[in-house]
């Protein structure tokens, strides 16, 4: 077998020198390097923010959606939405192990895992789209995938099937940032709480804030509100539009005595919504932006613009061990396993 960079930039077209992930074309031949796995794949969970600009680009035309991502994947050999830069994940089973990593990995061909890194730098080859599930961004895929030698992936469990499994590790860095971020009597904010993510951290917030703390959920109508209270992982719930930073700064407000919260966490899936997370923070608070929408430049110079003095967190979807925690927030909530097994092993 040939020998390959640790990190894959021996799979770089274009242009030469970069790393996969901001490479504008990489190879997705699937002869395997010998420090590379290859998965036969299953499904791919499209990262949320790119499935919504691929969604209101077809206008839910379904056969636009299957094409543009077979565009993309042919083009780039990556699945990598051009609009957003972001991907998602996969879940497939190991067909074959490269040469120098037989003895380095936990696992064995054959095992069905789950791979913790971006679609946006895994070399991918689609043969045929199944089916899109538009409600849940998973797309189910005859291909092949290559995950590099310093790619992360956790092996699925037993316990849960694994679209259930692929729903929360599709995730796993949001509740794994919030267990680090939130503290006791914290005060603390979630916008876009009734999503996948959302949830999660609702909950894990809910349980770290304590008596003295509060967790506030932002829900888009009164029928996701209604939803969230029902979960009862948010102290308040709140009806705003994320696009009205001054709005949702007031609600906030409405329901905290006059004031603002210690932390900001950002699940949303479209873009612009960087001030609504912002304002509502006190000065010395924190904003965690886990929304791929989110654009650096506008949240840098909207902080500065309105003078919040906050610390503004990148949304890096990998803490260590945040698989297992992401998945031990399942096997801890009833209510909150229920809602995902419902949504994402039903459909």
């Amino acid at each position: 077998m040939k020998k390959g960079n640790r990190y894959g930039t021996h799979r770089v077209i274009e242009p030469r020198g970069t790393l996969p992930q901001p490479a504008l074309k990489i190879s997705n031949d699937m002869e395997i390097f010998d420090n590379e796995i290859l998965i036969d794949v299953d499904y791919l969970n499209i990262d949320s923010a790119s499935f919504t600009q691929l969604e209101e680009e077809a206008r839910g035309d379904i056969g636009k959606i299957k094409k543009k991502i077979m565009n993309i994947v042919n083009e780039k050999g990556k699945m990598q939405n051009p609009v957003t830069g972001s991907g998602g994940m996969l879940i497939g089973n190991v067909e074959k192990i490269g040469s120098s990593l037989k003895d380095k990995v936990k696992i064995k061909e054959g095992d069905k895992i789950a791979t913790l890194v971006s679609l946006s730098l895994t070399p991918l080859r689609i043969d045929k789209i199944i089916d899109i599930k538009p409600n849940i961004d998973r797309v189910e895929i005859e291909g092949k995938a290559i995950l590099f030698e310093s790619g992360i992936y956790a092996k699925l469990p037993e316990d849960m099937e694994s679209t259930l499994s692929l729903a929360a590790l599709d995730v796993a860095g949001a509740p794994a940032q919030v267990k680090r971020l939130v503290k006791a009597g914290n005060v603390v904010l979630i916008l876009g709480a009734t999503g996948k993510s959302g949830l999660m951290c609702s909950y894990v917030a809910k349980n770290l804030v304590g008596k003295e703390g509060k967790v506030i959920g932002q829900a888009r109508n009164e029928t996701r509100a209604e939803f969230l209270r029902d979960t009862e992982f948010c102290d308040e719930v709140i009806i705003a539009d994320v696009l009205k930073p001054v709005t949702v700064l007031e609600k906030v407000m409405n329901v905290n005595n006059g004031q603002e919260v210690d932390l900001t966490i950002n699940c949303l899936s479209i873009p612009n919504t960087e001030m609504s997370s912002i304002l509502p923070v006190r000065d010395g608070g924190i904003v965690y932006f886990f929304s791929m929408a989110t654009s650096f430049t506008k949240a840098a110079l909207g902080a500065e613009g309105v003078g919040k003095d906050i610390t503004m967190i990148i949304g890096n979807g990998y803490t260590k061990n945040h698989d297992q925690i992401a998945l031990n927030v399942l096997r801890e909530s009833k209510i909150l396993r229920k809602i995902f097994e419902e949504k994402y092993t039903r459909n």
